[in-house]
């Protein structure tokens, strides 16, 4: 198999949803672009202080000058006109634009929110532009950044007392992580606005794992949170009252098994498909990485019980093969060797089934076959 990309990596984090607004913005998200491209840190702060010294405010400048250039970046990544290196510098440039974005400490507070990635979400930069969007607004913010273990989350809470706490996750794959924070963080009495494309573009999956609120944008979230307090959350609950479909136990089983599936479909698929017997080992590592992703997931669609999960994943990653000159068709060998794997995991099999059937549907584009 050629190599998959990171599961919805840059569709879902690295750019960031696009955002209407003043038209002058678009003039100045150009100029970022240029010099996000070249790389040239200098120019990029130069922009946006330009901008600033041309009339534009700081929240038009994070949101649609930079937010609309982190946007871009998603989008030339995945049309295979940016390279990984040219994602992770240009991510780089855009966060020290936000630094010097920072307001003063404001002399009066609206009170006190904290905002935090969910635990193993490493997309910071949209929950960074919330962050930095609500201190401009009056709000004191204890940002915690990526990657926050709930643990850790829930012990903050205890020491700062936080009258909300605003969660961001880009990740479909982090939905079961999402789901505890929510519930460990409703259960000390703090309520929980969520945010970002892995709850879906119409905020479903908030929804469905009992987030008090949901927000499309740093903009609509920051507006929710100066139009009043949010719902009091309810009182501590199991997952499973949120996802009763969870009681048949498939997610955790499948999730327990991750490994050994990953293992004995790479194992199968080089005696299905003739063209890995020739891989070097960077290759099989890489193979195995792709499996994984596909694995990973098929588990989410059944921790939330949503086909269209997996079917999005599989149909987007065959965009990006296909803009690679890789045909979506390397995927379905796996999704069949899984299947024959999980004959016990009825869930499990109708959601690879419709996987097969979202790739079969798609237009077939020229190019080797496994």
């Amino acid at each position: 198999m050629t190599s998959i990309p990171a599961p919805g990596h840059h569709r879902v984090g690295a750019r960031l949803a696009p955002v209407p607004g003043d038209e002058r913005a678009a003039t100045w998200a150009a100029g970022l672009w240029n010099a996000v491209r070249a790389a040239d840190e200098h120019a990029a702060l130069d922009t946006v202080s330009d901008a600033l010294a041309a009339g534009l405010d700081a929240e038009t400048v994070l949101l649609e000058v930079v937010g609309a250039v982190q946007h871009k970046v998603g989008v030339e990544w995945a049309a295979n006109r940016m390279s990984v290196a040219d994602e992770h510098a240009a991510t780089a440039i855009n966060e020290r634009v936000v630094s010097s974005l920072s307001p003063a400490r404001p002399a009066a507070s609206l009170g006190r929110v904290t905002v935090a990635c969910v635990d193993r979400e490493w997309h910071a930069l949209p929950a960074r532009l919330l962050a930095e969007t609500l201190r401009l607004r009056g709000w004191q913010v204890g940002y915690l950044g990526a990657q926050v273990p709930t643990a850790h989350l829930v012990s903050h809470l205890h020491r700062t007392g936080a009258s909300a706490v605003c969660l961001s996750g880009s990740l479909s794959t982090r939905l079961p992580a999402s789901h505890a924070a929510i519930t460990a963080v409703q259960a000390t009495g703090v309520p929980v606005m969520v945010g970002g494309l892995a709850f879906g573009p119409d905020g479903r999956y908030a929804r469905l794992l009992g987030a008090d609120a949901w927000a499309p944008d740093a903009r609509s979230a920051a507006d929710r949170l100066g139009a009043g307090p949010l719902p009091r959350p309810r009182p501590p609950h199991q997952a499973t009252d949120d996802l009763p479909h969870l009681t048949d136990q498939e997610f955790t089983l499948v999730r327990q098994s991750a490994r050994t599936l990953v293992r004995e479909t790479c194992k199968r698929l080089e005696a299905r498909v003739a063209a890995l017997r020739d891989y070097d080992e960077a290759q099989r590592e890489r193979t195995a990485e792709d499996i994984a992703h596909i694995v990973e997931f098929l588990t989410t669609a059944l921790y939330v019980d949503d086909s269209e999960l997996f079917t999005g994943f599989l149909t987007w990653t065959g965009e990006i093969l296909a803009a690679r000159g890789v045909p979506a068709g390397v995927l379905l060998p796996s999704l069949e060797l899984l299947d024959e794997q999980l004959r016990d995991f009825p869930r499990a099999r109708a959601l690879l089934r419709e996987g097969r059937a979202a790739l079969a549907s798609r237009p077939r584009t020229a190019g080797p076959t496994p």
